[in-house]
């Protein structure tokens, strides 16, 4: 059965708070993104969001992940609402790869950088 990789750069990620939501799952290895986007501090996990003019490139996982659990992640990340899974354009990689882009205001106070949790 074909798997949907996932870019994974928060909670979700091996030893971060959520990370039991997909351990169960196929870590590929670490990955980070072309310098297209930005990690904003939302509170208690961070928003990923598109910056074509000041993006950063993002250090993250790379996870295969079935149907079942890809389903559970979207209703757990608010899909459509609060996140949207769409596609996502790794450094080192040509090939089909989503991650969850934040879908809300981000305050205009929100720290942010390329990896998550932000640096203190």
């Amino acid at each position: 059965m074909p798997k949907t990789i996932l870019f994974l750069y928060g909670t979700l990620k091996y030893g971060q708070s959520n990370h039991d939501r997909i351990a169960d799952q196929e870590l590929i290895r670490p990955a980070e993104t072309l310098r297209l986007y930005r990690l904003y501090g939302l509170g208690w996990h961070p928003g990923l969001v598109l910056d074509k003019e000041a993006g950063l490139a993002i250090k993250g996982e790379l996870w295969a992940v079935d149907d079942e659990t890809l389903a559970k992640l979207d209703e757990y990340e608010g899909v459509p609402h609060w996140f949207s899974r769409s596609e996502i354009a790794i450094a080192d990689l040509v090939g089909d790869v989503q991650a969850y882009f934040f879908n809300g205001p981000v305050p205009d106070d929100a720290p942010s950088g390329d990896v998550w949790p932000l640096p203190a």
